[in-house]
């Protein structure tokens, strides 16, 4: 049981790692494409704690899974509202006249 959660925790913080550096070297010109296409890793990651928080047995895992769900919501949501604040200035006010 111990040595599921070391493993756990080294794949969290070796995706936390890469995660970082591959954003990191992404030009500032490509930032609103890839937050369209992170949107959808974000849906993703929602279903997996609504999956996890399904499986969970013990009141602890259900609080847990419960606020993984409410944290993942935000994130998806969130992501789609600054995308759509992004893209709209890049719309011309020309159609506003």
């Amino acid at each position: 049981m111990m040595i599921e959660g070391f493993v756990a925790l080294y794949i969290f913080m070796l995706a936390a790692f890469t995660g970082y550096e591959v954003i990191s070297k992404v030009p500032v010109i490509l930032h609103t494409p890839l937050m369209s296409g992170s949107n959808f890793v974000h849906g993703i990651v929602l279903v997996g704690t609504m999956v996890a928080l399904g499986q969970a047995e013990t009141g602890l895992q259900q609080l847990i899974g419960f606020v993984a769900v409410i944290l993942a919501a935000g994130n998806a949501v969130g992501g789609y509202v600054v995308t759509e604040r992004m893209l709209e200035m890049f719309k011309s006010s020309k159609g506003a006249k």
